[in-house]
């Protein structure tokens, strides 16, 4: 049985994704904070802060993907305490190559902490699984 604080991260990691889809980057920015890390597949593989984090979804992200982007989570496990959580998941998304959107698997790590009541990520780490 999921508990409380499982089921909102849930939400907030759902509406994340769904934000992504949208390339709505408000929604994706949305209950990160903003010294966030986040730790991702291509170059620069270490992004601090939250601009950074903008930057990789704005210039690099939702560019490559054209105005169909895949980016679907599953296996999503939630682990949460009082005051921090961490996710573990499978993002489904695709790449660009030669023209063609090739299907890729990205492992996901997401921590939170909560703060001032509210759930906030801190850190992303995206890892490209063997093809």
């Amino acid at each position: 049985m999921e508990t409380a604080n499982e089921h909102i991260i849930r939400q907030i990691i759902d509406n994340w994704a769904k934000a992504v889809r949208a390339e709505d980057i408000d929604g994706v920015l949305a209950h990160h904070s903003n010294d966030m890390l986040m730790f991702d597949v291509p170059e620069p593989v270490q992004l601090k802060g939250i601009d950074a984090y903008r930057s990789s979804w704005v210039d690099l992200f939702f560019p490559c993907n054209g105005n169909d982007v895949d980016f679907e989570i599953t296996e999503l496990n939630i682990t949460a305490g009082n005051d921090v959580a961490f996710c573990t998941g499978i993002v489904n998304c695709s790449a660009p190559e030669n023209g063609i959107k090739v299907p890729i698997k990205v492992r996901l790590t997401i921590g939170l902490k909560k703060m001032d009541g509210q759930w906030i990520i801190t850190h992303e780490h995206h890892s490209e699984a063997a093809k």
